[in-house]
């Protein structure tokens, strides 16, 4: 019971940073997408608005993330906070600059004032999409932790050139889930130029997933897992078909199909990687009898148990709330909506 206990729960540790990046991805995108498609303030503001009712609600799925890190797999959690502590800390230090942002912008009638806010989005929304994608292509690759779980790399040492690719990579997934989101969210000038936007980053990210998938042949053993189970090469073709159900969307003009393909690429891609490394959760690149797996960092069978339960109730109300707010704000936004007083 234990041991189905623990794959039920990496499944859904896996599902939880699928859905971070769905939701929040698209809102990491359109802040990096701003200095390029933003030509004016009014199409500022509508992209500031395009996120506006949904960001803080998005960043529930990382803490999610992190919760079920922190109850489920202890270890798991104190040997990464540990070791990633300085991006971790990085990451979380610019989703609160990204908060302020939202706020503090209209505060002040100066374009010199909106200007420095816009800055600080457009970098608090790029550094942590770079961020997400060092990470994850260090967790890919392993990082030198010891039995002990203590961390005996560098900050520097995290910085190689599979998670420089990951980090592009992850940039590039996060623009395109963003431009097709404001693409939704826009009309006129502004939508032309984020469908423009979409159809150039698409070919863009076809090449750099062919590229990653290369490198991570290369400096991971994460195919292993797909060579020993056939039937996960499913998740690879998922992710594909998403990618190509958004091309096949934008050509059609429909555009809540494209992000819903592209949607669907990010789970697919998300699955592919961190089932490539079942039941791994934290491999140590110096000694493989530290690496911190699903069944060797799992809490006791009562706690897996609780929080099932717990999890089995809560989940889906959140997900019918989110539901709720995602169709309540469902519409495009226009220069009328800019008049509202809750608007940014």
């Amino acid at each position: 019971m234990l041991e189905t206990l623990q794959v039920i729960w990496f499944i859904l540790w896996a599902l939880l940073w699928a859905v971070y990046f769905v939701l929040d991805g698209f809102d990491l995108g359109l802040g990096s997408l701003l200095p390029f498609i933003g030509s004016n303030e009014e199409e500022r503001r509508i992209m500031y608005n395009a996120a506006g009712p949904f960001w803080d609600g998005n960043e529930v799925w990382l803490i999610s993330a992190g919760g079920v890190t922190f109850a489920a797999f202890p270890k798991v959690y104190a040997v990464m906070f540990s070791a990633l502590y300085a991006p971790l800390l990085v990451l979380l230090f610019a989703l609160i600059f990204r908060a302020v942002s939202f706020e503090f912008r209209g505060k002040v009638e100066s374009g010199v004032w909106r200007g420095f806010w816009d800055l600080v989005h457009f970098l608090s929304n790029l550094v942590p999409a770079l961020l997400l994608g060092v990470t994850f292509a260090n967790l890919f690759m392993g990082i030198p932790i010891d039995g002990e779980g203590v961390f005996h790399g560098t900050l520097m040492g995290l910085v190689n050139g599979y998670s420089i690719a990951g980090a592009i990579f992850f940039l590039v997934m996060f623009m395109l889930h963003g431009s097709l989101w404001l693409a939704i969210k826009s009309q006129g000038e502004l939508q032309t130029r984020a469908v423009a936007s979409a159809t150039l980053l698409w070919p863009v990210m076809l090449i750099l997933l062919v590229a990653f998938l290369v490198l991570t042949f290369f400096n991971t053993d994460l195919f292993n897992n797909y060579w020993s189970n056939p039937l996960l090469l499913l998740l690879p073709v998922v992710a594909l078909a998403g990618l190509l159900g958004v091309r096949c969307m934008l050509r059609r003009g429909q555009l809540w199909k494209a992000w819903m393909c592209s949607a669907v690429y990010i789970i697919g891609v998300t699955f592919f990687g961190v089932m490539g490394m079942f039941p791994r959760m934290l491999i140590s690149s110096v000694d493989p009898t530290a690496t911190l797996t699903a069944f060797n960092a799992s809490s006791s069978e009562l706690t897996l148990k609780i929080m099932l339960g717990v999890a089995l109730v809560m989940v889906p109300i959140v997900l019918l709330y989110q539901f709720w707010v995602y169709r309540l704000f469902s519409h495009s936004l226009s220069a009328e909506d800019l008049k509202d007083e809750h608007a940014y």
